[in-house]
């Protein structure tokens, strides 16, 4: 439901009992500051990887003290998985009922690390970036690799501005990067394994807590191929949040309590999601016997469409056999943007039978159905396997 989460504090919502907890000490955040340089400073406490390693896990705080307006401003970033918060993993998922539960233990964690806040502050705290994910169950022989392979199909670079497209371990991972948002897919199987050969390789931060949790899941691959696709909507900007909660309809402010709750979730995955299909070639569902079981089809089941139109798609059709749409908009850069948009569009607006896997519709499904996925449920099936067997 929800991953990664930072939340902003103001000088008045929190106190620092312990300043040499922090790197370097806090005890100079109250010292005289003046308008120059030495006006900006930045103090952080991170878990160590010792820490990580023996299943201790902590937030990330930074604490900054700036000059605003001419006006000293004094605040803490409070950075954390909300899963791992609570099981050590994010493979495990969050339910609204966890949120006190969350809550308390955040407020515990802190105060272990020299930072005193109140329970009613962590619950209201304005929040500046959220990560929102569901991990999602491929069965019937369906791969993580098969779904990310056809998503990397989908031509939505320009339609939600992305500026970077990261494709990363042999197809296993696909990240659409913003600055204010990102859209990631990943093997959340493969994240693991690449992690232990090297941290810096994983899509996941902090996968040093959660490699006991690898073992168990190579002990339940030897019961069943076990395929577990990750989806992750993250909105890191404040605005942004509050961009995207407006289109879906909600008019409240973005604090940490207002954000945990499945319904939100669920609908900001729905909404990418959509906007990845809609923009993924649908002539690619039909897989025809021959050029002319596709121009029969085609014909019959778009009867106004002219000559023209029909030789447009087949072409496009064979043409995707080979590329993939980014590599087709990049033959084609020295033409005009919007002529190849609406030449996608055009094409898109078209029926086609879908007679090949559609690979949106299992994710789609599992989004809608919101299920938390849980390591325990698939020990028991593990169990009950070798009971019965």
């Amino acid at each position: 439901m929800i991953d990664t989460i930072v939340l902003t504090l103001r000088e008045s919502m929190f106190a620092i009992i312990d300043h040499d907890r922090f790197e370097p000490s806090t005890r100079s955040l109250y010292e005289k500051a003046s308008m120059g340089s030495r006006g900006y400073a930045t103090y952080k406490q991170n878990p160590t990887q010792t820490e990580l390693k023996n299943g201790i896990y902590k937030p990330r705080l930074t604490i900054t003290r700036r000059f605003n307006d001419r006006i000293l401003e004094k605040m803490m970033k409070i950075e954390f998985s909300a899963p791992k918060l609570l099981y050590r993993n994010n493979f495990d998922e969050l339910e609204d009922k966890d949120f006190d539960e969350i809550i308390d233990t955040l407020k515990q964690i802190l105060k272990g690390m020299g930072v005193l806040v109140s329970r009613d502050t962590l619950a209201n705290a304005p929040l500046s970036s959220i990560h929102y994910s569901k991990n999602i169950e491929l069965l019937d022989g369906l791969t993580s690799f098969t779904v990310l392979r056809e998503i990397q199909k989908a031509d939505i670079t320009q339609r939600l501005d992305f500026n970077q497209s990261d494709f990363r371990n042999e197809g296993h991972s696909i990240k659409y990067h913003t600055n204010s948002f990102e859209i990631a897919f990943y093997d959340k199987v493969k994240d693991l394994q690449q992690s232990k050969v090297s941290e810096k390789r994983a899509i996941e931060n902090d996968n040093v807590l959660q490699m006991d949790l690898f073992n168990e899941i190579q002990e339940l691959r030897r019961v069943k191929a076990l395929e577990i696709l990750r989806m992750e909507i993250r909105l890191n900007q404040r605005q942004k949040v509050r961009q995207v909660l407006k289109s879906l309809g909600y008019d409240f402010e973005p604090t940490f309590q207002n954000l945990f709750k499945k319904e939100i979730a669920q609908k900001v995955l729905l909404y990418y999601l959509e906007e990845i299909e809609k923009h993924y070639p649908k002539l690619l569902f039909f897989e025809p016997k021959s050029n002319k079981d596709f121009l029969a089809h085609f014909i019959i089941d778009n009867p106004k469409v002219s000559v023209k139109e029909a030789l447009l798609a087949f072409g496009f059709r064979k043409i995707l056999e080979e590329l993939n749409t980014r590599e087709l908009k990049e033959l084609f850069k020295k033409h005009s943007k919007s002529g190849w948009y609406k030449f996608f569009a055009r094409v898109n607006s078209y029926k086609y039978p879908k007679n090949t896997l559609d690979v949106f519709k299992p994710v789609r499904n599992c989004i809608e159905q919101f299920e938390p996925l849980k390591l325990v449920d698939f020990q028991a099936k593990m169990i009950n396997n070798d009971k019965y067997n």
